[in-house]
């Protein structure tokens, strides 16, 4: 081996340790801080050093090790009580709260993990849940991780084509589903050539020609390889998890996730950067299938938290449950805060939420006007936050920082590190903007059968899923956009995500989107897309007048068109891919 590659080996080495001994020092802080620590029993002690010592980390132990540490603490609240699952659902969806404690939804997964070893569900064998937000989800993910299955995670809202792709791209072979959408996997089944009929389970009401979650549950007998009677065959340190982008520039990506011992020091230096406690009462209110819930519940599930699983979200239903249940964290994206926000004073100040302590968001880009009056409504409580289907959470800003670093996502999370790469390749100083490499103890291992992807992603072990950022001169971060939605309009970057912050301080303006348009003379000229506030006017020279004040010339919107709300996806975020495809003049 030659010199460099030598120093390159020791330098790795030393990188290594010093990691392994930061992961270590904030996992202490962590746990002593978020009351884990006082929290500890003998018997869940002894749990987690037994299954630790297996390599068993992903989310199946959390509910192991709190069911012998604190078995009776509720665990998940299905609220029925407060609404039917769905606007316009049957009468009798309505009724007493579902309340599992820690022990019975630890049960009920040793159950169904039985139940899914007894049909060949384990190491290798790969499972597409399409559920709606219920507590079921939560139990079949990590029945299927305790048996050493695959989870992939697709929205309810899917076609039958979408379906399709997911389940044969990713080779599953076992679809559970919610009842709801019944008709959607029927028409999709055909399909669906890597699962057998009877391996799609309906969850929910009774769906004719499928069978039922139910069913499985009830089945009595020995694991197929331990003899035991009531136990799932734990192999859990073999189970991953492979989540799908959100497919805003094409078809989703597939990022394979495993549950190393990185995963519990990403968790817990995440919640060392917050007020995320022992005792907390969680509200997951954003789709389950989605980053920004299935961290914030993980995080939550490690301190022995109470989760309330809302089916869906509304904002006064929103609000009603953080004050029915004195929920202290809940994470949501920017369009819930700004529907919250228009109920309009009264109706907020009508429902108590002084139990709160911490409201995330993340999924898509937080404005500074909005971080603004959300905190004038809640308080300095706003935690805004940057991560990746790829990443998982790396930076978080707190209130300070939102508040002396408009529009910020912040400084890095313990454990993780970040990376500002200009466009001749040289790392970027504050101020300058280049693209966004991140490295985290949760950074996927790739694309799941896609190595060119996966290559071009990577850089010196960092991954990057294409943002632009800078650092300003406090070391918070700030995204400027996509790489591939930098307009260059006539030999100027434009980045958009300033010309957008712009456009949201205009106070008729509740969202707004720019894109690059084709400009015979200019290249690309800036078109910005606007959606007014309620009861609010403005024209396009008011819109345009307000950017002239604060932008140079090529960055002011050449042209502004006016929609009722902007295309999103389910997990909030824009689809420019629409808008750059926009028919202009209907629009208009």
């Amino acid at each position: 081996m030659d010199g460099p590659r030598v120093l390159a080996a020791l330098s790795g080495g030393r990188r290594k340790m010093s990691a392994l001994t930061e992961g270590a020092r904030v996992a202490r802080r962590a746990v002593a801080r978020s009351g884990l620590l006082a929290a500890l029993r003998w018997p869940g002690l002894k749990v987690l050093a037994r299954e630790l010592a297996r390599g068993k980390a992903n989310p199946s132990l959390l509910f192991r090790f709190h069911a012998e540490n604190s078995p009776h603490r509720i665990a998940v609240v299905d609220p029925r009580s407060l609404a039917p699952r769905a606007a316009g659902g049957a009468a009798d969806d309505r009724g007493e709260d579902r309340v599992y404690s820690f022990f019975e939804l630890n049960e009920r997964v040793d159950r169904l993990g039985l139940a899914l070893a007894r049909r060949g569900v384990g190491p290798g064998a790969t499972a597409l849940l399409v559920l709606k937000n219920r507590p079921e989800f939560l139990i079949c993910q990590v029945a299927i991780a305790r048996v050493g299955g695959s989870v992939v995670t697709a929205s309810w809202r899917s076609t039958p084509a979408e379906l399709a792709y997911l389940a044969g791209h990713s080779g599953a072979s076992l679809l559970l589903f919610d009842s709801d959408i019944a008709d959607v996997i029927g028409e999709a089944a055909p399909r669906l050539e890597g699962i057998p009929r009877e391996r799609m389970i309906a969850i929910g009401e009774r769906a004719p020609g499928f069978s039922h979650l139910d069913e499985l549950m009830a089945e009595r007998g020995a694991a197929p390889d331990r003899g035991e009677r009531g136990a799932a065959p734990d192999r859990s340190e073999r189970a991953s998890v492979v989540m799908y982008t959100s497919g805003t520039t094409g078809k989703p990506k597939g990022a394979v996730r495993g549950f190393g011992g990185g995963a519990a020091v990403s968790a817990l230096g995440a919640i060392g950067a917050t007020p995320m406690r022992v005792g907390d009462v969680h509200l997951a209110v954003c789709p389950l299938y989605h980053l920004t819930a299935f961290g914030f519940v993980t995080m939550s599930l490690v301190l022995g938290a109470t989760i309330v699983v809302l089916p869906e979200f509304r904002p006064e239903l929103f609000l009603e449950a953080i004050q029915r249940y004195r929920v202290t964290t809940t994470a949501v994206v920017p369009t819930m805060l700004q529907r919250v926000l228009e109920l309009g004073e009264a109706r907020l100040r009508a429902h108590d939420t002084s139990s709160l302590t911490a409201i995330f968001t993340g999924g898509a880009p937080l404005s500074p006007a909005l971080a603004s009056e959300v905190m004038g409504v809640f308080g300095d409580r706003l935690y805004n936050l940057y991560g990746a289907t790829e990443t998982g959470i790396v930076t978080i800003a707190g209130p300070e920082d939102l508040r002396a670093s408009p529009g910020t996502i912040g400084r890095p999370v313990a454990g993780s590190e970040l990376l500002l790469v200009g466009e001749d390749g040289r790392p970027c100083r504050d101020g300058e903007v280049g693209e966004l490499y991140a490295r985290s103890p949760l950074l996927v291992s790739g694309y799941h059968g896609d190595p060119e992807s996966t290559r071009a992603s990577m850089l010196d072990g960092y991954f990057s899923v294409g943002d632009l950022a800078r650092r300003d001169a406090r070391g918070c971060y700030h995204i400027e956009g996509r790489k591939r939605d930098l307009i260059i309009s006539g030999g100027v970057n434009v980045y958009p995500a300033e010309v957008e912050s712009v456009l949201h301080d205009h106070p008729a303006v509740a969202e707004a989107a720019v894109v690059g348009a084709p400009d015979r003379d200019l290249g690309e000229r800036v078109r910005a897309f606007v959606a007014l506030r309620p009861g609010a006017a403005a024209s396009e020279e008011d819109i345009k007048a307000h950017c002239r004040a604060q932008l140079a010339g090529p960055k002011v919107p050449r042209e502004v068109v006016f929609l009722d709300a902007l295309p999103r996806n389910p997990t909030g975020k824009v689809m420019k891919r629409d808008l750059a495809g926009a028919d202009v003049k209907s629009a208009e």
